[in-house]
């Protein structure tokens, strides 16, 4: 059997390997950091842990929102950039900052004005509520720096550039994690000011941040690189060429991120413990999800770049390729994550052992699930990066709000079902997900060149 055929020859794995791993490594960075904020908030208590992760479920919403339009912006870098069109790449860059940063201001605006509704929304337990505005109206000031490293990032990935994102990310995270420790517990001198000195570490992390990646985008030869004083310069005909395309797909990241959040409140039904241990289960599992931003930036070269250059055959082949080398790919990490339950969920210190049991067995049923998780995710990243965002919030969105949330809702206030069925019942709809995904890519409406789409 001729295996290059399913997965790919050297070469093509190569540069998915290439390309994807400096994204996955600066996901797992951030991961790993993640972890170890969260086993640092975790002393606090469970109470802590609740309302960090309420505001962490509203603040996924806008980066998801936030992603759809870079994720957009990035495919028209990336096609513009097969086809060699620098000033089309200016363009496609100047409209994702204004639309992202547009997306960023009105959640930041949300976190600062209306914090008790947007936590109450997640549970009614007063303690966390209180906790979590604490935190929300001083971390919702990293939320526009945010949008732009979303930004800058995204383009760079676009054009081939993912090790300057992994650096910058690696500095920011690291600077995070020793504010984390100096703010939260007053150590060196630094105030002791708990959950909310995480909030200041997060802010202070996410200017750094983005400070450097604009010292780079100034410092480098970046085609798509654009003056300040022509941000506001897009053609009024790209600007709805790129929002046909962005419109479903910035849609789509925000229902699915909304469905995640309900699904949260879904999960707390089952009480207090079961939002920690979620919580605990989450922040590990993204440890082992990184494999997805790697497809993901994998996906764009090895599919968008060829669209530009109308090589419709090699990214076509190329598609279904990275859907086999997904598929090997995710037994590795699945196996990692079974292992991962049994140790990691115990690092946590003050949460109570029901709360860590619970993680414990949602991040085995995660592991059995991966390679299904892996396979629809590769699907999505095969159909967005041809530019079919219709079929992209059909499958995934779209799915989510008629067959899983309606569904665990269902089983959440209407039936007895322990925290760990309920759980398995909403992920049990993955399969379906998958066949109807794979169902979308046959179909292949992903194969267009949209440089040579008119204006």
């Amino acid at each position: 059997m001729n295996l290059s055929k399913y997965i790919g020859d050297k070469a093509f794995m190569k540069t998915a390997i290439l390309v994807g791993v400096p994204l996955m490594l600066q996901q797992l960075i951030t991961g790993s950091v993640n972890l170890v904020d969260n086993l640092m908030v975790g002393q606090l208590g469970d109470a802590a842990i609740g309302g960090v992760a309420a505001v962490n479920r509203f603040y996924i919403i806008a980066q998801y929102g936030t992603n759809g339009i870079v994720a957009a912006g990035s495919i028209f870098i990336a096609q513009y950039y097969g086809a060699r069109n620098q000033e089309k790449m200016k363009e496609s860059f100047r409209f994702l900052i204004n639309i992202s940063c547009a997306i960023m201001l009105m959640f930041f605006l949300a976190a600062i004005f209306f914090p008790t509704a947007i936590l109450g929304f997640f549970t009614p337990d007063q303690e966390i509520i209180q906790m979590g505005v604490y935190y929300i109206r001083l971390v919702a000031w990293s939320y526009l720096p945010i949008a732009l490293t979303l930004c800058f990032s995204g383009a760079m990935r676009a054009v081939g550039e993912t090790k300057i994102p992994l650096f910058v990310s690696a500095i920011a995270v690291l600077v995070n994690t020793v504010l984390n420790y100096c703010l939260i517990f007053g150590k060196f001198g630094f105030p002791q000011l708990g959950i909310r000195g995480a909030a200041y570490a997060t802010v202070v992390a996410r200017i750094i941040e983005v400070c450097i990646l604009l010292y780079f985008l100034k410092d480098r030869d970046f085609g798509f690189k654009t003056k300040v004083k022509e941000i506001v310069k897009v053609p009024l005909t790209l600007s709805k060429k790129i929002m046909i395309k962005a419109a479903p797909l910035a849609l789509n990241e925000i229902l699915w991120s909304a469905g995640m959040a309900t699904l949260f409140k879904f999960y707390s039904t089952r009480g207090a413990e079961v939002m920690s241990g979620y919580s605990i289960s989450s922040t590990i599992g993204d440890i082992f999800f990184v494999l997805f931003g790697g497809m993901a930036a994998a996906s764009t070269v090895l599919i968008s770049q060829p669209l530009g250059a109308n090589k419709l055959d090699e990214a076509k082949q190329h598609g279904y390729q990275l859907i086999g080398f997904s598929f090997v790919l995710s037994f590795i990490f699945a196996s990692l994550m079974f292992i991962s339950s049994f140790y990691i969920p115990y690092l946590y210190s003050n949460v109570s052992i029901e709360a860590l049991k619970i993680a414990e067995i949602m991040l085995r049923i995660q592991s059995v699930m991966f390679a299904i998780y892996v396979l629809n995710t590769q699907n999505y990243f095969i159909l967005r990066a041809g530019g079919d965002t219709k079929s992209t919030l059909i499958m995934d969105s779209a799915f989510m709000w008629c067959i899983n949330i309606p569904l665990v809702g269902i089983l959440a206030y209407f039936s007895p079902l322990s925290a760990f069925l309920l759980y398995i019942a909403g992920q049990s709809t993955d399969l379906i997900k998958l066949i109807f995904g794979y169902w979308l890519v046959k179909k292949e409406k992903w194969v267009v060149n949209l440089t040579h789409e008119p204006l």
